[in-house]
């Protein structure tokens, strides 16, 4: 599913490579047949607000979105135990799920992190990648949630992934 793929990278940290191919991105979701018209309304939105600022205006509001308010975090895990003990045997399981899977986590990454569970849906059939986001479905709320009451421009595309969960729970 390869939406999941747009997802990724328009919900991870914003690069130069990412502005430099946006007509690429605008070209494949006006053209994909699994993205149904509000998520294209929802993704482009998106897109037009990545095209009014600057790249470096968009990474800082990127860090002042994620990685200054805990409330936003997208490493999943955080959401569920914290700091805590409990999450190290988490991130262990879904590293070697991950690994069992063919999928490699790069060093530094923690395989939490919403972008790089959504590369990692995108390789699934679309009952799969349901039922894998339906496992946190919860998580995703509770962050979209946050980031609406924020305002944030990302809250829409957590929406996205987060209906797209949901469905795995009602299918």
């Amino acid at each position: 599913m390869q939406v999941f793929n747009v997802l990724s990278k328009l919900i991870d940290y914003p690069s130069d490579e990412l502005m430099e191919n946006l007509d690429s991105v605008i070209e494949f979701v006006s053209e994909s047949s699994e993205i149904d018209d509000n998520e294209k309304k929802i993704i482009m939105e998106f897109i037009s607000w990545m095209r009014i600022h600057t790249t470096t205006g968009i990474q800082q509001s990127y860090v002042e979105t994620f990685d200054m308010v805990p409330e936003h975090d997208l490493h999943l895990t955080h959401h569920i135990f914290g700091d805590d003990n409990g999450r190290g045997p988490a991130l262990i399981d879904l590293s070697e799920h991950f690994k069992n899977e063919g999928l490699e986590v790069k060093d530094g990454e923690i395989p939490d992190f919403l972008p790089l569970i959504l590369e990692y849906v995108a390789t699934l059939d679309d009952m799969e990648s349901r039922v894998f986001l339906g496992d946190a479905k919860k998580i995703i709320k509770v962050i979209a949630d946050n980031l609406d009451e924020a305002k944030s421009p990302y809250a829409k595309l957590i929406r996205i992934v987060e209906k797209r969960s949901y469905l795995a729970q009602a299918a």
